[in-house]
């Protein structure tokens, strides 16, 4: 993790309800709430450009700097978003004592994947598992942990217990070896649609049978009413 952390600028919030939040967002702005253990939540508005590069980035810690207040260092505790354009609607964040080691989601990154020889071989790799939880110092925390599949083959998987995590860093599962993190599965094949080629033969035979002794009867009828005449 960098030792410079980014920092998001925030304004107090003095008013609230849905129709104040619905203006905000016109506005361009996203309500938030910032939460410290043993002091009372304070509640903040912040340019939705401004968040979306925070949480684009993908920090794990950064500074928050509401106006008139000292910045304090922040974590996000859970992001609101609209559930058709994905808009993020509602930030709340968690102050944090850098001297004491909270849990965190950390995103997992593949590398490698364009060299595995099971890829190559046209297997499908599955990233099953796409976060998991750590424990750490907040300043020890970091943005992503990065999973080597460069020598997986087809039908491998790969478990929680063979990521490898920086010093400090405690991953929180009751069983590692049952966590599925990726796996790399065989080629799929679409099976083609069966026809049925010894019947079609059969109707067309059928039909020019029927047809020659349709055409035979008409000649026949034909010459019989030829010799009434």
């Amino acid at each position: 993790m960098s030792s410079e952390r980014a920092t998001l600028n925030a304004t107090t919030r003095t008013e609230f309800g849905t129709r104040t939040s619905r203006r905000l967002r016109r506005e361009g702005k996203v309500p938030g709430v910032v939460y410290a253990d043993g002091k009372e939540a304070t509640s903040f508005q912040v340019e939705s450009r401004d968040a979306r590069v925070i949480l684009g980035e993908g920090h794990a810690l950064f500074d928050l700097q509401i106006e008139g207040s000292d910045s304090v260092p922040v974590v996000v505790k859970e992001q609101q978003h609209h559930p058709v354009r994905g808009d993020l609607q509602h930030l709340d964040l968690q102050q944090v004592d850098l001297n004491q080691a909270i849990q965190s989601e950390v995103p997992i990154e593949l590398t490698g994947d364009d060299v595995s020889p099971g890829v190559k071989q046209g297997g499908v790799l599955d990233h099953v598992t796409r976060e998991i939880t750590v424990e750490a110092l907040p300043t020890d925390i970091p943005d992503s942990l990065t999973l080597d599949v460069s020598e997986m083959e087809i039908n491998d998987t790969l478990t929680l217990e063979v990521l490898e995590v920086p010093e400090g860093i405690t991953l929180i599962a009751d069983d590692p070896a049952e966590v599925t993190l990726v796996t790399l599965s065989p080629p799929r094949v679409e099976e083609e649609p069966e026809t049925d080629l010894e019947a079609e033969p059969e109707v067309v035979g059928e039909g020019e049978e029927g047809g020659e002794e349709a055409a035979e009867g008409e000649e026949s009828g034909g010459e019989e009413s030829s010799d009434e005449e």
